[in-house]
């Protein structure tokens, strides 16, 4: 039970006094307070000022007196607002027994949304050509992130990353090393797709612009790419195999797993896209087009002012979305499955099995990664292209939500951190682009991050092995990373600057996970083992009751992110959660207070602070050291 107790008590109450009234179907609200308004309001008076004929003062009034003659646990008085408001107030006593006694508990912040359904979360889906780059990055927490907060939320989750191994980016590093001389092997100390990338994929494509009669090369190697018995398509295997290791490597530091591998080549090769297209044409979902520009092509046709998508050329090609579109019903489930399964040959840091799909048929096929819902997601360059899919989706499966594309905007570096990072900018913030060879590989910013806490983590603890401190860096470097990629709403551009991402003060990680060593500090120094066994009724100043009541709001953060795929809404939450910590810190002596009651209590509260700050972070893939 938490801070919903009281909700839901209310509510219940409310809902009584209306059907006494004769009232039904009114769909109020209850929610926690603002401050200065009590523990919790309701706007219950608004909704009805219209069929009573009254303003939503009076009927505040007139509900808060019904109100006292309801069997009421956990609220001590309600009072009506001049606004109109219906406000009360929290029995504390109680509440901070629920609320501190149940926290200690494994399945603290558990909601049950998914109903143990399945759910498809695809991210990351990066080209294996190059390293990963900053803007990589805000794809890949969010995915992330986003599982976490489903799993608390009783989805089973499904974690797929699809690899794009046959498009043009593929071919280009392909035409590098098949044309135009590259070594296989990248110079001594280099990744092999910071090479790939760096040099191979930016060299080649600068050649296309010197001399255009090579995009023919780039054209026909593309074609070969598709052949899956062709030499370039063996050769190509290797190397983006190669890429993608590298990949995974850096995905894995940020502590990013998955579930399954899914590779473009195969599912063109698979078939799947001709029982789609069949399926497409019966549904009448596709028209062919006799005259105009698209004579003699299959087409989408556009809603409003947007003009129709060609899926079928009128060579018999299928174009890009072809591929997207059988890819999304197989992860529905609407196919029939066929892949078979290895495992991945590199085990990942938690031990999660990772599985590949192959069209050998030696290997296993019993891996079943479809769901009753998908979350993809893509940036918001993409949405017109998701847009299509999701409608195709929702009348296959007849099903409206069942395929939900999560759009985010781009990341830019800030002028300092690019300057920092060897980017020259004229004072403007970095625009990345891959092609161009405009961007900052996020092995670079992590080693940049790193190097930083540890200078930092020296001078604050010269006591510390060299293990040690590297630990803390790293958990602080990664921790940073992943909270400057998701503090911000996804419609929002993010402008990550490496200086202020690092600070102990402000929305930052480094100050949550202060936050929590200062804690640990705490009751490191109490010498005791906290207890829940304590008079909760001590815990009575407003620092502390706020401290209690936003622990309290645990649940409440987690089935909001849930329902709104917001990964944002459990940042905020661990800000807050800090910022009431420190308020309390400040204003309530916890150890050598010569009142062993007040004292036990203050440490329970502590504790209770520790393992819900915990809890929290983890859902953002962020670890909390106990010394910072």
């Amino acid at each position: 039970m938490t801070f919903k107790s009281i909700i839901d008590e209310i509510e219940n109450n409310l809902n009584k006094i209306l059907s006494e009234l004769s009232i039904i179907d009114v769909k109020f609200s209850v929610e926690p307070a603002k401050p200065g308004f009590g523990d919790v309001s309701s706007n219950v008076s608004f909704l009805l000022a219209k069929q009573l004929k009254k303003s939503p003062k009076e009927i505040s009034e007139m509900l808060s007196e019904k109100y006292l003659q309801c069997a009421s646990t956990l609220v001590s008085k309600s009072e009506p607002h001049p606004s109109g408001y219906l406000n009360f107030y929290a029995d504390w006593k109680k509440l901070n027994q629920l609320i501190l006694s149940e926290s200690n508990l494994p399945e603290f912040g558990d909601v049950d949304i998914g109903k143990n359904s399945t759910i498809v979360v695809e991210h990351t889906s990066v080209n294996p050509n190059k390293a990963l780059h900053i803007g990589h990055i805000r794809n890949i927490i969010i995915g992330d992130t986003i599982s976490r907060i489903l799993k608390k939320a009783n989805y089973n989750v499904n974690v797929l990353n699809y690899i794009d191994d046959s498009g043009l980016q593929v071919a280009d590093i392909i035409v590098g090393f098949k044309h135009f001389g590259f070594e296989i092997e990248p110079p001594s100390g280099k990744k092999f797709d910071h090479y790939c990338g760096d040099d191979v994929y930016v060299k080649t494509t600068e050649k296309y612009e010197q001399d255009p009669s090579l995009e023919q090369i780039r054209k026909n190697v593309l074609k070969e790419l598709e052949d899956g018995n062709s030499d370039t398509a063996q050769f190509a295997d290797k190397i983006t195999r190669r890429v993608l290791s590298n990949q995974l490597e850096t995905c894995w530091n940020l502590g990013v797993s998955y579930d399954c591998l899914n590779f473009e080549s195969q599912i063109i090769r698979s078939g799947l896209w001709n029982h789609i297209f069949e399926k497409l044409k019966e549904m009448h979902l596709i028209e062919f087009e006799n005259d105009g520009k698209n004579a003699g092509c299959w087409v989408i046709r556009g809603e409003g002012k947007e003009e129709d998508k060609v899926i079928v050329r009128s060579n018999g090609t299928a174009t890009y979305i072809a591929k997207d579109i059988p890819y999304a019903a197989w992860k529905l489930g609407l196919l029939d499955d066929p892949f078979h399964y290895e495992k991945y040959e590199k085990e990942q840091p938690n031990a999660r099995v990772l599985w590949q799909t192959t069209l050998n048929e030696s290997a296993s096929k019993s891996q079943n990664f479809s769901g009753d819902k998908v979350i993809t997601v893509i940036d918001s360059r993409q949405a017109r292209l998701q847009k299509i899919i999701t409608s195709l989706m929702g009348k296959f499966k007849s099903i409206p939500d069942a395929y939900v594309h999560l759009g985010y905007e781009s990341v830019t570096l800030s002028s300092d951190t690019a300057k920092i990072l060897g980017l020259e900018t004229d004072g403007k913030q970095a625009q990345m682009s891959g092609r161009k060879g405009l961007y900052v590989n996020a092995d670079s910013v992590y080693d940049l991050l790193k190097e930083k806490t540890i200078e930092e983590t020296k001078k604050r603890h010269s006591e510390m092995s060299d293990s040690e401190i590297k630990m803390i860096a790293h958990n602080v470097s990664v921790a940073t990373l992943r909270y400057e990629m998701i503090k911000q709403d996804l419609d929002k551009i993010i402008a990550f600057d490496l200086t202020k991402s690092l600070s102990l003060e402000g929305d930052t990680a480094p100050y949550i996970q202060y936050t929590h060593a200062r804690a640990s500090r705490i009751l490191e120094k109490s010498g005791k083992a906290p207890s829940i066994d304590v008079d909760f009724s001590l815990l009575k100043e407003p620092s502390e009751i706020d401290l209690v009541k936003t622990i309290g709001l645990f649940d409440l953060q987690v089935r909001d992110a849930a329902n709104n795929l917001s990964p944002k809404v459990i940042s905020r939450y661990c800000h807050d959660l800090a910022v009431a910590f420190n308020s309390f810190y400040e204003k309530s002596k916890v150890l050598d207070l010569g009142d062993e009651q007040l004292e036990n209590s203050r440490l329970c509260l502590v504790n209770s602070f520790k393992i819900v700050i915990e809890k929290a972070l983890n859902l953002l893939g962020i670890t909390a050291p106990d010394k910072m």
